[in-house]
């Protein structure tokens, strides 16, 4: 049986409503989003809106601890935020939190109060992923016709660029380079000098001096920007008629000619320009005209697609069982061309013993999902070397770019494929956000005995396998007489047992 259809085993997702509602919310470290929509076959309309400027990334201290302020404005604002999502079902809402929630030492803790507060689990993704979102957010506003396209999304504390065809994403790159970070560097006292401008532009160069040539190697037919800056930007140039055909050298000159005039962000009296994002437009329009000058782009539209539109079309992608997470397994077992066959049986004998105990451990299908890619990917390290490949198996899926899987994702994900042979650390989990913790070691343990059950590689049945979960054990039962004409078997297990028993787990063999 395959395992997409001992997945289909455990509960899954009601997906079979013509219509659902669904929910995105962005963390950025300027603002906080909120998106309702409905989603029908494969489209999104969306129904609401939130949005309120939290400044998460001004709340970092030198030692990149959040502020009580900052995290309290956005306890507050996430609290508003889950009354609006009461009564939505787990599946449908992803929350996400970006460059800020990556920098800050104390993100887990935070995030264990913001959880609470919302409501849902909030995941935290790499800039690379964030890129590949907002993406696919911008080109779902525009026709699939195959052109080439840049992407820019100036956020709160980084910066995306991508290039892409249609909604495929080609190159993504994410800069620690953000409107807040730079406004509080450059502009901290809100005097803007001509001093004070270039010199904001010129580390914004800086920082994108290692990727120009990429990107101008690749090329581009049109250009478009996404988000706050983008769209602050668009909206001053409009209101004021510099300029009807996006974003230009000229009206970006325009706009650096009137904040030198204001000479202080409180003096931006911009039509178009709303007072919460003054304090941070400067900076936001430096990196752009950094943008424009490395890249030498001559026009930019801006799109009404961002990141949370991009985690819609993720989200209705998960619920289709159209995950891209899983042309990511696939894709990197063929990149270190793992035994496909093998990885297959074992993640099938893992599912099999998961369907026996999800109800007594509480494992969910989620889990399942996490459980079979382990599996797939458990001997990956054998790419680099035979010996401790559970290690450099760990470290690769850990370091590298999974494209659709949070932090949170890849660090369980690297834990189980740690885990999986050998002595199991009993601090191998602590890593792990607390929530996850209990679930992983029980993964593992269903990783380690499929992994075991097929040491010998080849097509052989097992037995009808009994087990019987408890809190901290698990009982095995194989039908009579089957270990004794099994002999090795048997005393991988007995081994297996003192292992596990290091770990304060029981693994009982009847």
């Amino acid at each position: 049986m395959s395992v997409s259809k001992l997945l289909s085993l455990l509960p899954a997702l009601d997906a079979r409503r013509s219509a659902e509602t669904i929910a995105a919310v962005d963390l950025g470290s300027n603002s906080f989003h909120l998106v309702v929509a409905q989603a029908d076959d494969g489209k999104i309309r969306v129904i609401d809106r939130l949005q309120e400027m939290v400044r998460l990334a001004a709340g970092l201290d030198a030692r990149n601890r959040l502020s009580g302020p900052a995290r309290q404005r956005a306890l507050d604002c996430l609290a508003r935020f889950g009354e609006r999502l009461r009564g939505l079902p787990g599946h449908a809402v992803r929350a996400v939190g970006t460059n800020t929630l990556r920098r800050a030492r104390d993100a887990d803790k935070f995030l264990r109060r913001a959880e609470r507060a919302l409501g849902h689990p909030i995941e935290i993704i790499s800039g690379q992923e964030e890129a590949r979102v907002i993406y696919q957010g911008v080109a779902r506003e525009l026709p699939d016709d195959g052109e080439r396209r840049l992407v820019l999304d100036i956020g709160g504390g980084s910066t995306e660029l991508i290039i892409g065809e249609g909604r495929r994403a080609l190159l993504t790159e994410s800069l620690s380079l953000g409107c807040v970070t730079l406004s509080r560097a450059h502009f901290a006292t809100g005097r803007i000098t001509p001093k004070a401008l270039s010199a904001a532009e010129t580390g914004a160069r800086l920082e994108l001096q290692p990727i120009e040539a990429q990107f101008r190697t690749h090329g581009w037919t049109a250009a478009y920007g996404s988000s706050g800056t983008l769209r602050a930007v668009a909206s001053v140039i409009e209101t004021q008629r510099w300029g009807d055909h996006g974003i230009t050298p000229a009206t970006l000159k325009r706009l650096r000619d009137a904040l030198l005039a204001a000479g202080h962000v409180d003096q931006l009296a911009l039509a178009g320009l709303s007072p919460e994002r003054a304090p941070v437009f400067p900076g936001g329009l430096a990196i752009l005209a950094a943008v424009f000058e490395a890249l030498g782009i001559e026009r930019m539209r801006v799109s009404g697609g961002a990141l949370r539109e991009g985690l819609l079309y993720d989200l209705v992608g998960r619920i289709r069982h159209e995950d891209v997470r899983e042309q990511t397994i696939r894709d990197l077992s063929a990149r270190y061309q793992v035994d496909v066959r093998q990885a297959e049986r074992v993640a099938a004998t893992a599912q099999r013993c998961l369907a026996q105990v999800a109800a007594d451990w509480q494992l969910d299908e989620a889990d399942g999902r996490m459980l079979a890619w382990g599996a797939r990917l458990h001997e990956i390290g054998l790419a680099i070397a035979h010996n401790k490949y559970h290690r450099h198996g760990a470290y690769l899926v850990e370091n590298s770019n999974l494209p659709g899987f949070s932090w949170q994702e890849q660090r369980l994900l690297a834990a189980l494929i740690r885990g999986h042979r050998r002595r199991l650390p009993r601090d191998l989990f602590d890593a792990l956000p607390r929530a996850q913790r209990r679930s992983a070691r029980r993964l593992c343990l269903l990783l380690r005995l499929a992994v075991l059950l097929h040491r010998g590689r080849g097509d052989v049945e097992l037995p009808a396998l009994r087990l019987e979960a408890d809190k901290r054990s698990l009982m095995l039962r194989f039908p009579r007489g089957w270990l004794g004409r099994h002999p090795l078997t048997r005393e991988d297990l007995v081994r297996e047992a003192v292992y596990l028993q290091a770990a304060r787990l029981e693994l009982l063999i009847r």
